[in-house]
Protein backbone atom coordinates (compact mmCIF):
# COMPACT_ATOMS: atom_id res chain seq x y z
CA UNK A 1 0.00 0.00 0.00
CA UNK A 2 1.37 3.35 -1.17
CA UNK A 3 1.06 6.60 1.34
CA UNK A 4 1.86 9.88 2.07
CA UNK A 5 4.77 9.71 4.49
CA UNK A 6 4.60 12.85 7.06
CA UNK A 7 8.11 12.85 7.13
CA UNK A 8 11.44 11.10 6.20
CA UNK A 9 15.10 12.12 7.07
CA UNK A 10 17.70 12.41 8.98
CA UNK A 11 18.07 13.04 12.68
CA UNK A 12 21.19 14.34 15.31
CA UNK A 13 23.91 14.43 12.10
CA UNK A 14 27.00 16.23 13.29
CA UNK A 15 28.53 17.93 10.67
CA UNK A 16 31.26 20.68 10.37
CA UNK A 17 29.66 23.49 8.67
CA UNK A 18 30.86 27.55 8.36
CA UNK A 19 28.81 30.08 9.10
CA UNK A 20 28.98 33.41 7.56
CA UNK A 21 29.58 36.33 10.13
CA UNK A 22 28.62 39.73 10.17
CA UNK A 23 31.91 40.68 9.09
CA UNK A 24 32.32 39.25 5.98
CA UNK A 25 33.96 36.48 6.99
CA UNK A 26 32.73 32.74 8.12
CA UNK A 27 33.37 30.91 11.69
CA UNK A 28 33.93 27.00 11.78
CA UNK A 29 31.78 25.27 14.20
CA UNK A 30 29.82 21.73 14.06
CA UNK A 31 26.45 21.38 14.13
CA UNK A 32 23.71 19.19 14.81
CA UNK A 33 21.47 18.94 11.96
CA UNK A 34 18.07 17.26 10.90
CA UNK A 35 16.63 17.57 7.94
CA UNK A 36 12.87 16.08 6.87
CA UNK A 37 10.63 16.01 3.79
CA UNK A 38 7.54 14.84 3.26
CA UNK A 39 7.46 12.50 0.24
CA UNK A 40 5.15 11.72 -2.24
CA UNK A 41 3.05 8.11 -2.11
CA UNK A 42 5.12 6.59 -5.31
CA UNK A 43 8.25 7.15 -3.39
CA UNK A 44 10.30 3.96 -2.56
CA UNK A 45 14.36 3.73 -1.94
CA UNK A 46 16.34 5.71 0.43
CA UNK A 47 16.73 9.57 0.63
CA UNK A 48 19.94 9.47 2.57
CA UNK A 49 22.02 9.81 -0.08
CA UNK A 50 19.95 12.77 -1.32
CA UNK A 51 19.95 14.76 2.36
CA UNK A 52 23.89 14.28 3.00
CA UNK A 53 24.68 15.39 -0.62
CA UNK A 54 22.57 17.95 -0.57
CA UNK A 55 24.11 19.29 3.24
CA UNK A 56 27.20 18.70 1.57
CA UNK A 57 27.02 21.44 -1.25
CA UNK A 58 26.19 24.23 1.54
CA UNK A 59 28.24 23.42 4.32
CA UNK A 60 30.82 25.91 3.37
CA UNK A 61 28.18 28.93 3.95
CA UNK A 62 25.33 28.23 5.97
CA UNK A 63 23.24 31.98 6.73
CA UNK A 64 20.00 32.66 6.81
CA UNK A 65 19.70 33.73 3.42
CA UNK A 66 21.06 30.06 1.81
CA UNK A 67 17.78 28.58 3.37
CA UNK A 68 15.40 29.18 0.33
CA UNK A 69 17.91 27.64 -1.91
CA UNK A 70 18.85 24.53 0.35
CA UNK A 71 15.20 23.34 0.84
CA UNK A 72 14.32 24.09 -2.62
CA UNK A 73 17.04 21.49 -3.82
CA UNK A 74 16.03 19.05 -1.38
CA UNK A 75 12.01 19.54 -2.77
CA UNK A 76 13.47 19.20 -6.04
CA UNK A 77 16.03 16.06 -5.43
CA UNK A 78 13.13 14.18 -3.61
CA UNK A 79 10.37 15.30 -5.71
CA UNK A 80 8.57 16.06 -1.88
CA UNK A 81 6.07 17.76 -1.19
CA UNK A 82 7.65 19.84 1.61
CA UNK A 83 11.25 20.01 3.05
CA UNK A 84 12.43 21.17 6.89
CA UNK A 85 15.78 21.25 7.93
CA UNK A 86 17.05 22.79 11.70
CA UNK A 87 20.89 23.51 12.33
CA UNK A 88 21.96 23.66 15.94
CA UNK A 89 25.69 24.75 16.47
CA UNK A 90 27.81 26.95 19.00
CA UNK A 91 28.84 30.62 17.75
CA UNK A 92 31.57 32.20 19.25
CA UNK A 93 32.46 35.80 19.20
CA UNK A 94 35.39 37.80 20.60
CA UNK A 95 34.46 40.16 23.25
CA UNK A 96 36.28 42.47 25.35
CA UNK A 97 36.20 42.67 29.15
CA UNK A 98 34.65 46.30 30.11
CA UNK A 99 37.32 47.78 32.07
CA UNK A 100 40.93 46.33 30.92
CA UNK A 101 39.94 44.96 27.52
CA UNK A 102 41.16 41.76 27.81
CA UNK A 103 39.56 39.83 25.32
CA UNK A 104 37.90 36.29 25.44
CA UNK A 105 35.68 34.03 23.49
CA UNK A 106 31.90 34.18 24.31
CA UNK A 107 29.17 30.72 23.23
CA UNK A 108 26.24 31.30 22.08
CA UNK A 109 23.85 28.39 21.22
CA UNK A 110 22.31 28.99 17.98
CA UNK A 111 19.66 27.17 15.66
CA UNK A 112 18.56 27.98 12.03
CA UNK A 113 15.09 26.27 11.15
CA UNK A 114 13.71 26.67 7.97
CA UNK A 115 10.67 25.05 6.31
CA UNK A 116 9.00 25.09 2.80
CA UNK A 117 6.12 24.03 1.07
CA UNK A 118 3.51 26.66 -0.45
CA UNK A 119 5.87 29.26 0.87
CA UNK A 120 9.92 29.82 2.80
CA UNK A 121 9.97 30.13 6.50
CA UNK A 122 13.18 30.84 8.47
CA UNK A 123 13.34 30.96 11.96
CA UNK A 124 16.49 32.28 14.02
CA UNK A 125 16.87 30.88 17.78
CA UNK A 126 19.43 32.02 20.34
CA UNK A 127 20.43 31.39 23.81
CA UNK A 128 22.29 34.60 25.25
CA UNK A 129 22.90 34.65 29.24
CA UNK A 130 22.44 37.88 30.89
CA UNK A 131 23.12 39.42 34.73
CA UNK A 132 20.23 40.01 36.61
CA UNK A 133 20.07 41.52 39.91
CA UNK A 134 16.82 41.82 42.26
CA UNK A 135 15.22 44.69 42.68
CA UNK A 136 13.30 44.31 46.03
CA UNK A 137 16.52 42.37 47.02
CA UNK A 138 18.40 45.52 46.50
CA UNK A 139 15.38 47.87 48.16
CA UNK A 140 15.04 45.88 51.50
CA UNK A 141 18.82 44.90 51.86
CA UNK A 142 21.29 47.16 53.84
CA UNK A 143 24.03 45.93 52.00
CA UNK A 144 24.59 44.46 48.63
CA UNK A 145 21.31 42.67 46.63
CA UNK A 146 21.16 38.95 45.65
CA UNK A 147 22.23 38.61 41.76
CA UNK A 148 22.05 35.44 39.35
CA UNK A 149 22.61 34.23 35.52
CA UNK A 150 19.59 34.09 33.64
CA UNK A 151 19.45 32.57 30.06
CA UNK A 152 17.33 34.27 27.40
CA UNK A 153 15.89 33.22 24.58
CA UNK A 154 14.82 34.67 21.58
CA UNK A 155 13.27 32.78 18.00
CA UNK A 156 12.09 35.12 15.53
CA UNK A 157 10.88 35.12 12.10
CA UNK A 158 12.42 37.56 9.73
CA UNK A 159 11.50 39.53 5.92
CA UNK A 160 15.43 40.01 5.68
CA UNK A 161 18.68 39.59 6.64
CA UNK A 162 19.77 39.39 10.36
CA UNK A 163 22.70 38.42 12.05
CA UNK A 164 23.73 36.69 15.21
CA UNK A 165 26.18 39.52 16.19
CA UNK A 166 23.33 42.00 15.89
CA UNK A 167 20.86 40.17 17.96
CA UNK A 168 22.73 38.79 20.80
CA UNK A 169 24.16 42.53 21.02
CA UNK A 170 20.52 43.44 21.48
CA UNK A 171 19.52 41.03 23.99
CA UNK A 172 23.00 41.40 26.24
CA UNK A 173 21.65 45.28 26.57
CA UNK A 174 18.28 44.01 28.59
CA UNK A 175 19.70 42.22 31.67
CA UNK A 176 21.52 44.03 34.37
CA UNK A 177 24.82 43.76 33.22
CA UNK A 178 25.87 41.21 30.34
CA UNK A 179 27.90 37.90 31.11
CA UNK A 180 31.71 37.79 30.34
CA UNK A 181 33.84 34.76 29.64
CA UNK A 182 37.12 36.44 31.37
CA UNK A 183 37.26 38.92 33.79
CA UNK A 184 39.81 40.69 35.90
CA UNK A 185 39.31 42.43 39.23
CA UNK A 186 38.66 45.99 37.62
CA UNK A 187 36.23 44.18 35.17
CA UNK A 188 34.69 42.59 37.83
CA UNK A 189 34.16 46.06 39.86
CA UNK A 190 32.57 46.93 36.79
CA UNK A 191 30.27 44.79 36.06
CA UNK A 192 28.97 44.42 39.49
CA UNK A 193 28.37 47.89 39.84
CA UNK A 194 26.78 47.94 36.68
CA UNK A 195 24.18 44.86 37.68
CA UNK A 196 23.82 47.04 41.27
CA UNK A 197 22.74 50.05 39.73
CA UNK A 198 20.72 48.19 37.22
CA UNK A 199 18.35 46.01 38.85
CA UNK A 200 15.95 44.22 36.65
CA UNK A 201 13.36 40.99 37.26
CA UNK A 202 13.18 38.31 34.88
CA UNK A 203 10.12 39.92 33.58
CA UNK A 204 11.57 43.15 32.83
CA UNK A 205 14.23 41.53 30.66
CA UNK A 206 11.46 39.89 28.41
CA UNK A 207 9.67 42.81 28.01
CA UNK A 208 12.70 44.86 27.49
CA UNK A 209 14.05 42.47 24.82
CA UNK A 210 10.08 42.37 22.88
CA UNK A 211 10.25 46.25 22.74
CA UNK A 212 13.58 46.78 21.20
CA UNK A 213 12.62 43.08 18.90
CA UNK A 214 9.29 44.78 18.00
CA UNK A 215 11.00 48.02 17.02
CA UNK A 216 13.14 46.05 14.27
CA UNK A 217 11.55 46.31 10.75
CA UNK A 218 12.67 43.07 9.47
CA UNK A 219 11.42 41.23 12.13
CA UNK A 220 7.65 39.67 11.61
CA UNK A 221 7.08 37.71 14.54
CA UNK A 222 9.06 36.70 17.62
CA UNK A 223 8.86 35.08 21.24
CA UNK A 224 11.24 35.41 23.87
CA UNK A 225 11.47 34.00 27.05
CA UNK A 226 13.72 34.32 30.01
CA UNK A 227 14.61 31.64 32.81
CA UNK A 228 16.83 33.10 35.48
CA UNK A 229 18.78 30.61 37.63
CA UNK A 230 18.07 31.90 41.15
CA UNK A 231 20.87 31.81 43.67
CA UNK A 232 19.01 32.10 46.92
CA UNK A 233 15.82 30.04 45.72
CA UNK A 234 15.00 26.50 45.19
CA UNK A 235 13.17 27.10 41.97
CA UNK A 236 14.32 29.29 38.67
CA UNK A 237 11.97 32.39 37.96
CA UNK A 238 10.60 32.21 34.45
CA UNK A 239 8.99 34.85 32.12
CA UNK A 240 7.75 34.62 28.00
CA UNK A 241 6.29 36.71 25.70
CA UNK A 242 4.84 36.07 22.35
CA UNK A 243 4.45 38.97 19.78
CA UNK A 244 1.56 36.97 18.30
CA UNK A 245 -0.09 38.32 22.11
CA UNK A 246 0.97 41.60 21.91
CA UNK A 247 -2.00 43.29 19.67
CA UNK A 248 -0.25 43.95 16.43
CA UNK A 249 3.28 45.43 17.28
CA UNK A 250 4.79 42.47 14.79
CA UNK A 251 3.31 41.39 12.20
CA UNK A 252 3.02 37.40 11.91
Amino acid sequence: MFMNLKSVGIENLEYPIKVRRKDGGHQETVARVNLTAEMPNDYRGSCMAVFVGILNRFQDDISPGIFPELLAAVRTGLNAESARVEVSFPYFIEKPAPVTRTSGLMEYNCRFVGTSDRKNEFILSLWVPVTTLCPCSREISNAGAHNQRAMVNLNVKTRGLIWIEDMVAMIETCGSAPVYSLLKRPDEKFVTEQAYNNPVFVEDVVRQVAIKAGEREEITWFSVEAESFESIHNHNAYALVDSADLGGSTAG
